[in-house]
């Protein structure tokens, strides 16, 4: 399974969440919690199952709060907005395990096949995954 490690996922999160109107007011959908954890982890530990570890977030609604979950900060600075706009990485852990986490500002009010379009010049030809987390 070493060759899923370089396999990347393409995880949608930059809708607006409007069905969950009431929580996405302040937080965009994949930080909405089931249980204990965002939606978000629960879709990354799934792949990590696999021991596929590099992610890509193409954020849009609410994308800066994505960054200061994955920074584990209460606030970001200009420098990480900047970032966000050209792919911000970040080494993230869940349960003990390394991964690879990068944001991608995709646009406010870009469509899906829009945002993946965004995303496809840091994913280049290779094969990847996509998922919906928004």
């Amino acid at each position: 399974m070493t060759h899923l490690k370089k396999m990347k996922v393409v995880i949608l999160a930059g809708g607006f969440g409007s069905r969950l109107d009431e929580v996405t007011k302040s937080i965009p959908k994949p930080l909405v919690k089931i249980g204990k954890e965002p939606i978000i982890l629960h879709i990354m530990k799934i792949y990590l199952k696999y021991d596929i570890r590099n992610f890509y977030i193409a954020t849009g609604y609410k994308g800066e709060e994505l960054a200061k979950f994955f920074l584990k900060k209460k606030k970001i600075n200009k420098k990480i907005k900047n970032k966000l706009k050209f792919g911000l990485s970040i080494n993230f852990s869940i349960n003990n395990k390394k991964c690879k986490v990068t944001l991608l500002n995709t646009g406010l009010n870009t469509m899906t096949g829009g945002r993946v379009k965004r995303i496809s010049k840091i994913i280049s030809d290779e094969t990847f995954l996509l998922t919906y987390g928004d």
